[in-house]
């Protein structure tokens, strides 16, 4: 059975990357090593892999790339740390524009 990895690199400016591969320590490697100059990773080396989790299937591990790359430090560093729970709370908007904070009575 094939597996698929989503994983999570800390770069050397302390910024997070998100990648997707069916090869998890050869493409460290490819990072690491610098092999593609064009690369987010290519001048924020040494990398350091700091989450992966691993997919049966490819379509869920690229939905799950997807999403990871469009969340916050906040959200990312919660998978890290292993705590899963908080990305609920991590997702409210506390915006005072937020609807859950608009009065009718102010109309």
């Amino acid at each position: 059975m094939k597996l698929y990895y989503v994983y999570i690199l800390k770069c050397s400016d302390n910024s997070y990357y998100t990648g997707f591969t069916n090869n998890i320590e050869r493409r460290l490697n490819e990072h690491n090593y610098g092999l593609n100059v064009t690369c987010y990773t290519f001048d924020r080396r040494p990398l350091e892999l700091v989450f992966y989790t691993e997919f049966n299937d490819v379509n869920q591990a690229i939905a799950f790339e997807k999403q990871v790359k469009g969340w916050s430090r906040k959200k990312k560093e919660a998978i890290i740390n292993d705590k899963w729970e908080d990305l609920e709370k991590l997702s409210e908007c506390l915006n005072e524009s937020s609807h859950k904070k608009f009065n009718k009575k102010e109309l």
